[in-house]
């Protein structure tokens, strides 16, 4: 959608209309809702000012790109939003070349843009970088690492921070008002550089007069901070008026240096149920735009998350050296609850995966227990800490790894594939899994008294039905061996127990595996292990993680060490791909991992004897 030529009603109506598609499609197929529409004029004045089509357009994490989708060719196919096959939540170059970079998790924006910019100094190219973030992802350091670098390079970037929750600065009233909208403006622009000019040729009593009257205008101003990186600051600027945030942007272009404009913007705007600071509208399933009520259902039975939360409440009620922290996700954690009864004892650190891991670390050698929970595809951020931090010391850290597995929608960037690969390699780390309901609260415990590191993962939403077979305690390195069997044995971990007795049930009369949980993966049961080898020489895994250094590929290694070649392994786990997003039934399906598929593949090699 071309809009340089549109006077600003025609913007104004576009905006209007854009706001319209999202909320239909949004309440139809689930999303990112209050940030998309609250920076929908934003992403409208950065496609009028900038030019989309050479200039990198860099969203930070990338949750708030359907207008730019919208503006770039994707009005028709917008309907397909986060279905399978369909549009992507996030940007996505292979889906459009106007995105210009993968993006899901948070604060890797500002790094991107001076990387773009020092490859077009260097290329002696007349583009430009423009960064949209949010306040949210300001909170974390690689922000900060960024930003230090670009205040001493100065290359020529345009960073709008869109400020939703007034986490940066607040306005205080009609003052700070007029002298946001002054310092915007093309007069204090030229002053500034006016000033500066001034100060070289002053004596030096005179400019050290000039200079702290420079310093006294920053001091009233939310831009402070930045200005001492080294950075032009403009702002804050209303994020919904279209005409200053042009004029602005306009500004910020021709200055041929790095420029941080702050524009306020309110969460859900256009969507009166939406605006305002209320964390439910940030991320939504399907809803009845009229009223505003989920169109999810009650679920039957709850999920893996809220069975955490109720186990780790437990627990702290019982010993007061529990302690717990999460990374800017307290009520998708559950530790919501936590921080709601114990204030003191439980923290959200925002958007600081790595700070969230250490400080914990020092906790544990205070003698604390701490939990630190951080989904699966988050955790990757803290990877160094975890080894340095945790593990080198051999310290009492427990993490609960939230949605790990197949997440559905949120895609690629979002899937909990790697926390068993990039965990078991190292020393001093115990992995385990619940995989039900009630072994969740066992898991619970068992961390608690469990000496050293460890890691439980858990699925997003509910467990998978598993039976007759409730869970039971936890002791370390020791599975369980569920059903006795014949000529096979189905391996499970995690969830993967409840795929493997489901799909045992699907090839009743047809084939009769044993039925194993492994619960522990680091250590493995020896004992166990040994007595599976001797009896069945079909080992088919069933895990929710990539099948390069998962659970498949930990029990053949094992099988080498113990010289054993009699056994043969086959694991449905991920293959060496990224999982696309889409519903988790129909990715799952499209992956070969759904239990009719592997039961109609086992039953074909029933026929060909290969079992």
């Amino acid at each position: 959608m071309n809009i340089k030529q549109k006077n600003h009603e025609e913007l104004k109506e576009i905006c209007h209309q854009i706001r319209e598609k999202i909320l239909a499609t949004v309440s139809k197929n689930g999303g990112h809702l209050s940030s998309n529409i609250g920076a929908v004029e934003l992403t409208v004045a950065m496609h009028y000012v900038f030019d989309v089509e050479k200039d990198p357009f860099i969203f930070d994490v990338s949750h708030q790109c359907y207008a730019h989708k919208l503006l770039t060719g994707r009005w028709d196919s917008f309907d397909t939003l986060r279905q399978f096959g369909g549009v992507s939540g996030y940007t996505k170059p292979s889906e459009s070349s106007c995105d210009y970079f993968i993006a899901g998790h948070s604060s890797t924006s500002i790094s991107l843009a001076i990387g773009a910019a020092k490859a077009i100094r260097l290329k002696q190219e007349d583009r430009l970088p423009v960064v949209l973030i949010g306040d949210g992802s300001m909170t974390a350091g690689m922000v900060y690492e960024a930003l230090n670098e670009l205040g001493d390079r100065k290359y020529p970037v345009v960073i709008i921070l869109n400020d939703n929750e007034m986490s940066i600065a607040k306005p205080i009233g009609a003052v700070s008002k007029y002298l946001s909208q002054a310092m915007a403006g093309k007069f204090y622009q030229k002053i500034k550089q006016k000033m500066e000019q001034f100060l070289t040729y002053l004596p030096e009593g005179a400019s050290y007069m000039a200079k702290k009257f420079e310093e006294s205008l920053k001091l009233i101003t939310p831009g402070l901070l930045f200005e001492e990186l080294g950075l032009e600051y403009i702002g804050p600027v209303d994020g919904h008026d279209l005409e200053s945030l042009i004029e602005t942007l306009q500004i910020a272009k021709e200055m041929g240096k790095p420029v941080i404009v702050h524009a306020q913007t309110l969460k859900g705007k256009g969507y009166e149920k939406a605006e305002g600071y209320y964390e439910k509208w940030h991320g939504v399933g399907p809803f009845d735009l009229k009223s505003g009520e989920s169109l999810g259902g009650s679920p039957s039975s709850k999920n893996a998350t809220q069975l955490f939360s109720e186990g780790l409440l437990r627990l702290a009620t019982q010993h007061e050296n529990v302690v717990g922290v999460t990374a800017a996700m307290p009520s998708g954690t559950g530790m919501d609850k936590l921080m709601e009864k114990y204030p003191e004892r439980f923290w959200d650190v925002a958007i600081a995966e790595q700070h969230a891991v250490t400080s914990m670390a020092a906790m544990a050698k205070e003698g604390f227990k701490p939990f630190i929970a951080i989904y699966s595809t988050f955790l990757q951020r803290a990877y160094d800490q975890i080894i340095h931090d945790c593990c080198l010391m051999n310290l009492n850290v427990v993490f609960a790894i939230d949605r790990a597995g197949i997440v559905g929608e949120d895609g690629e960037t979002h899937q909990g594939a790697f926390d068993i690969s990039f965990l078991h390699p190292i020393p001093n780390m115990t992995l385990f899994a619940p995989r039900c309901a009630q072994s969740m609260h066992y898991a619970i415990d068992y961390a608690y008294t469990h000496v050293g590191p460890c890691a439980f993962r858990y699925p997003r939403g509910t467990f998978m039905e598993c039976g007759e077979h409730k869970g039971s305690a936890f002791e370390l390195g020791k599975g369980e061996m569920l059903e006795e069997g014949e000529d096979a044995v189905f391996i499970g971990y995690g969830k993967g127990v409840g795929r493997a007795w489901a799909t045992k049930q699907l090839l009743a009369g047809t084939m009769n595996p044993a039925l194993v949980d492994l619960k522990f993966i680091k250590p493995l049961d020896d004992t166990l292990l040994v007595e599976l080898a001797n009896r069945y020489h079909h080992w088919y895994v069933f895990s929710d993680s990539a099948a390069r250094g998962g659970v498949g590929s930990i029990l053949t290694q094992w099988l080498f060490s113990q010289q054993i070649s009699t056994v043969h392994v086959e694991s449905f786990e991920y293959t060496d791909a990224f999982i696309q997003h889409g519903k988790t039934s129909l990715v799952e399906e499209d992956l070969g991992l759904c239990v009719e598929v592997i039961a109609r593949k086992l039953k074909n090699n029933l026929g060909s004897k290969n079992y």
